[in-house]
């Protein structure tokens, strides 16, 4: 709605001047020959104008004046008439040049609109990746710390493991070493013995003395073939034992660049994996290796329990079958007391 300020009046006034110097009328034009008024109020004066002179472009000029005011009248109306027609040619020209620029304009402007969307629908899909980038690496990050979490958790309890495994192979050390001990005391009082009973009764044993010596080498030898193979056993047990401290050590370097790079990749995972499975299997392999040799050790008690039982027959027995009728002095020891002292 116009304003109060500036009134049709002013501006058909003002559009008149314009006219009879020639120019045509515009916005511009009327607001410097009035010296004020807002663009919007006297475009709608202007167009009010317009409209009106179109209404009364083909009314006649009025009648009941001379002919000759009449025709001046009429001569002055046909060259206002052109004079606006011009102008008003001219005005819609420059309304029509202005009024492509506007389009030209909206047209950029609905363009970089358009491009302006499609970067921002760009931005906010790449965005959306990157979001989804962000939670796909977080899960990853989380899955993966789990994975430390679970192989630290694994190399504690291999650890441990280890450990009792040292533990009891060191008890199995020391209870072969005692076994052993016991063996060499007890063989070496055996051996004593039998030298004592030997000296006594060499003069009744002496179709059995080869026989008996032979039992002694033969005892002699499979205890030495026993400890070379206990020996032996011991040392693969110790090798593999250092094997499994090194795979141990390099799961741990495995696991310290883990925890350094946090992104290794699948194939690092697969491969600790791997190398737990081998300690696994290295470490059954260790417990069948210390059962086995428990087992061995038994067997070699029994042995030698059997070695003496098979001796002292050997020492009573012998004796009766060279010399059947010889009769055995009954001595201070006596048939039960020859027997020899470290019998179980």
């Amino acid at each position: 709605m116009a304003r109060s300020g500036v009134r049709y009046e002013d501006v058909q006034r003002a559009v008149d001047a314009l006219l009879a110097k020639g120019e045509a009328p515009s916005v511009h034009k009327v607001r410097e020959v009035l010296g004020t008024g807002s663009f919007t109020t006297i475009s709608e004066h202007l167009r009010e104008w317009r409209t009106r002179r179109e209404e009364n472009r083909d009314l006649p000029p009025p009648r009941g004046m001379p002919e000759a005011l009449q025709e001046l009248a009429e001569s002055l109306w046909e060259k206002a008439q052109a004079s606006a027609n011009e102008a008003l040619a001219h005005y819609r020209q420059e309304a029509e040049g202005r009024v492509e620029a506007a389009k030209e304009k909206a047209d950029e402007a609905l363009r970089r609109a358009e491009d302006a969307e499609q970067r921002e629908s760009a931005l906010a899909a790449h965005l959306s990746r990157t979001e989804q980038r962000l939670a796909e690496q977080s899960g990853e990050l989380a899955r993966r710390e789990t994975e430390r979490d679970v192989l630290a958790e694994r190399e504690a309890k291999l650890t441990a493991r280890q450990t009792r495994l040292e533990a009891q192979l060191a008890s199995l050390q020391q209870e072969h070493e005692r076994q052993a001990q016991r063996q060499q005391q007890a063989l070496s009082e055996q051996a004593s013995s039998h030298q004592e009973r030997l000296a006594r009764e060499e003069k009744r044993h002496e179709s059995s003395e080869a026989r008996l010596m032979g039992l002694l080498d033969e005892a002699r030898q499979e205890r030495q073939a026993a400890d070379k193979q206990q020996a032996q056993r011991l040392g693969q047990l110790e090798a593999r034992l250092e094997r499994a401290q090194q795979l141990v050590q390099q799961a741990r370097a495995a696991l310290t660049d883990e925890e350094k790079r946090h992104r290794e990749t699948e194939w690092a995972r697969h491969q600790a994996e791997e190398r737990t499975r081998t300690l696994l299997h290295e470490q059954a392999l260790m417990q069948a290796r210390i059962d086995e040799q428990k087992q061995l050790l038994e067997e070699q008690v029994r042995r030698l329990r059997d070695l003496e039982a098979q001796l002292h027959r050997c020492l009573w027995q012998a004796p009766v079958l060279a010399r059947p009728h010889e009769e055995v002095p009954e001595n201070d020891e006596g048939p039960s007391g020859a027997g020899p002292s470290g019998a179980g």
